[in-house]
């Protein structure tokens, strides 16, 4: 893996030059001011490689989702490893990640209103970009836009197999979109995508399993009937962490956008991903009032609590976790006064997407040394 690493290195360099920055010299974690963000840098790595074997094993792409990652430098590494690009949310992180270098991204998002519009077709002069559809009004704003700038615009078209958010049902419609999207200037018909999140409620491995299955074999329903029609599909995209055991390995699948498999957390874990958790919130304890209650300095501020309760190393029997803005209550099952006012205490999160946007800083460490920090989206 030698010289993978090197390319990660490189990658690094590249996403970094910019409002991202090296440490000049070597700190502790415990020069870390708190609540700090922070990622086992080893970890992350093993994560990404381990990643990147399982999809090559699926033989399908790997494009992973940064909307709960949030830096460049780390979707380096995960291309240096051969992803083939990434993910995104929002026009604002797809202007971030193409800034860095990142070449090849899907906005798996409709992008709607004349700014996010314009904004997409100028940055697809720069990389390629991709972009999602559900109504015949936004393909024809698209088209204008990309006209408008000299740019040509890659479209997907968004097939709703049950999550009930954004797509077109599966039927007659997705197919008539499609052949809008290839008669409509400026735009590249490029396939369709879904997200079959919805089955990740599903408790039941197994019963998950073949829900996660009939929903994709949707998707490729949809796909074979554009393809009778002269379409050319060349990508289907969709999946995620939740479903990365079964959805890669369905035939027809082109690509994947598990993404927070890469850093891991609380729900993830009880999605059954099995890579990691590497990232991290390091508090201080600031008060211990009574026995069984430990107060950190780490509120809904910066360790928030709404999707899953944050775990702490090595802090034992913790019968429950709330937080206000500044303050993290955390009331143990019995009294214990081994934890000390000024000890400091690590939080494996609850849920990587709704803490890093908490954060400025990311700071990557390896055997207890900051190695590197990098500034949050």
């Amino acid at each position: 893996m030698g010289t993978a690493m090197s390319d990660v290195e490189a990658a690094n360099n590249r996403a970094e030059s910019g409002s991202n920055s090296m440490s000049k010299a070597a700190r502790t974690m415990a020069e870390l001011d708190t609540p700090a963000l922070w990622v086992d840098l080893d970890a992350l790595e093993r994560n990404i490689a381990e990643l990147a074997r399982h999809f090559a094993v699926a033989q399908v792409q790997w494009r992973p989702h940064m909307k709960g990652i949030r830096v460049p430098a780390i979707a380096h590494k995960a291309i240096a490893l051969g992803a083939i690009g990434v993910t995104c949310a929002t026009i604002r992180e797809a202007e971030a990640m193409a800034e860095s270098g990142v070449k090849d991204i899907l906005i798996a998002n409709e992008m709607v209103g004349e700014r996010k519009i314009s904004r997409l077709a100028q940055l697809c002069r720069l990389a390629d970009v991709k972009v999602i559809v559900d109504n015949a009004e936004n393909v024809r704003a698209l088209s204008m836009a990309a006209l408008r700038h000299g740019a040509g615009i890659g479209v997907l078209v968004d097939v709703n197999t049950g999550m009930n958010r954004t797509g077109l049902l599966p039927g007659p419609a997705v197919l008539r979109l499609a052949q809008a999207v290839d008669h409509s200037e400026g735009l590249r018909f490029l396939g369709l995508m879904t997200w079959e999140g919805h089955t990740l409620a599903i408790a039941d491995p197994a019963e998950r399993a073949r829900a996660t299955t009939g929903a994709i074999k949707q998707l490729l329903t949809m796909a074979d009937d554009c393809r009778a029609a002269g379409l050319e599909v060349s990508i289907v995209s969709g999946g995620g962490s939740g479903t990365y055991k079964t959805t890669p390995f369905i035939k027809g699948m082109t690509e994947i956008q598990a993404g927070g498999a890469i850093f891991c957390d609380i729900i993830y874990q009880s999605w059954g991903v099995e890579t990691t958790p590497c990232l991290f919130v390091r508090t201080i304890v600031s008060s211990r009032p009574a026995p069984d209650r430990i107060i950190i300095d780490a509120g809904f501020k910066a360790l928030p609590i709404w999707h899953a309760q944050p775990r702490g190393i090595d802090l034992e029997a913790v019968k429950n976790h709330v937080s206000s803005a500044e303050h993290g209550i955390i009331t143990l099952e019995g009294a214990d006064e081994r934890v000390k006012v000024g000890d400091l205490l690590d939080f494996i999160v609850g849920y990587t997407d709704s803490t890093i946007i908490l954060h400025r800083k990311l700071y990557g460490i390896r055997q207890g040394v900051v190695e590197v920090e990098w500034d949050v989206l």
